[in-house]
């Protein structure tokens, strides 16, 4: 297994032969307003692409966790072919399809999915707490399964929460990918994972290597790759996590 961390969440990902585009944000640096109600005013993304945008558009498979501009941007939608597969939640299918792609295939909520030797099985998440977790809608992470991979969990725009232990003691993964931006508006608590919580993510899953990313690309990010750094020094588990900039590669 091979991930490249693009930018933000999107992730190249070679797994089970196939190679994966995952959440896609392919905008140029500040192409966009920034997120309403939060601590700054800096326009989105904050931080260019590592590279041109060409060399992801050929993926086997899209796979959008949810549709949030952070994750898939009208920069996508314009610059990757329609006719490449893409795999999403239950209930973006139509919208992803309204914007003309034509082999959409929306992942159950009930069952695993199983596509060119890939079985994919959603998982739920808590993209923040109260009034406005409601509000940011659903959100979904993904267990990836493949001969001779390693078992993978794409955690998605998740806080730490019962569908993610719940996750954890099902699945057992040997590899755990978080978004650790810890995102937040200026009221409310954070809706994506924070310092904390991959603390949590690593003590309780103790045998599970951790990669962190969603960080340093979106103003509502506050949490940055120094800030995690520095936490899991002196939490004794820097060296269970891997935090790569804009471009790495990891390699489980």
């Amino acid at each position: 297994m091979k991930i490249q961390l693009i930018r933000n969440a999107a992730l190249r990902l070679q797994y089970g032969g196939l190679t994966f585009l995952i959440d896609p944000m392919l905008s140029e640096k500040e192409a966009n307003p920034p997120i309403i109600n939060t601590a700054n005013e800096r326009r989105n993304p904050l931080v260019p692409l590592p590279a041109p945008a060409e060399q992801w558009l050929n993926p086997d498979v899209v796979l959008v966790t949810h549709l949030h501009q952070d994750h898939w941007d009208a920069a996508a939608v314009s610059l990757l072919a329609h006719d490449l597969p893409v795999l999403c939640q239950n209930g973006d299918q139509e919208r992803i399809g309204g914007q003309g792609f034509i082999h959409v295939t929306a992942i159950p909520d009930d069952k695993p999915l199983a596509f060119r030797g890939v079985t994919l099985t959603r998982i739920g998440g808590q993209h923040g707490t109260g009034e406005i977790g409601k509000l940011m809608g659903k959100v979904s992470g993904f267990i990836f399964q493949a001969q001779d991979e390693p078992v993978l969990y794409l955690a998605g725009d998740t806080i730490w929460c019962a569908e993610v232990k719940e996750a954890l003691d099902t699945y057992h993964p040997e590899v755990v990918v978080v978004n650790a931006g810890g995102a937040r508006f200026v009221t409310g608590g954070p809706i994506t994972m924070d310092e904390q919580d991959v603390v949590d993510v690593c003590r309780y899953a103790p045998d599970a290597a951790v990669i962190a990313v969603h960080m340093e690309a979106i103003n509502h990010c506050l949490v940055t790759r120094e800030m995690l750094r520095a936490r899991l020094t002196n939490e004794g588990l820097l060296e269970r996590v891997s935090i790569p900039s804009d471009g790495d590669i990891v390699i489980r």
